[in-house]
């Protein structure tokens, strides 16, 4: 499994509940692109819309090689998950309004693009100021610990 991209953001801004892996319908010189790890997925969502689920401002950067075949580089993308599974996010995201946010993507074994789906809900401020809180306290109880080994 290699990483091509990876939205850290994700991680701060958000308290993610579940993860789905699906996949993207791409066009030709998208795909080479994306192996060259032109993909930004920050300030990524997606939206459920007509029962399918779209990928919203993914940039993937044109081709170079690919001259006039190149499409726009934030257009909406479809993403590639089972009934099943978007009935399920269908039921999550319209009753307790949950987001989804795509969190790495990622190239399979087989060779194919794959986007790591979260299901989120969103961070108030003073949640993301805990977590830097607890963050800096186990920091603090590291140095404390490695100071004492010496």
């Amino acid at each position: 499994m290699k990483i091509v991209a990876a939205n850290r953001k994700a991680q701060r801004d958000y308290n993610i509940l579940e993860t789905i892996e699906c996949g993207i319908e791409l066009k030709g010189s998208e795909v080479k692109s994306v192996r060259d790890g032109n993909i930004n997925l920050n300030d990524s969502f997606a939206r459920l819309e007509h029962s399918e689920v779209m990928l919203y401002n993914t940039h993937i950067s044109p081709y170079a090689q690919a001259s006039y075949l190149n499409v726009e580089p934030t257009r909406p993308r479809k993403l590639l998950l089972h009934r099943k599974q978007i009935n399920k996010l269908m039921g999550a995201v319209a009753q307790r309004g949950f987001t989804l946010i795509p969190l790495k993507a990622f190239f399979s074994g087989r060779g194919f693009l794959k986007i790591e789906l979260a299901l989120c809900k969103g961070k108030k401020f003073y949640d993301k100021r805990e977590d830097i809180k607890r963050r800096e306290e186990t920091l603090a109880m590291r140095r404390i610990l490695k100071a004492r080994r010496k």
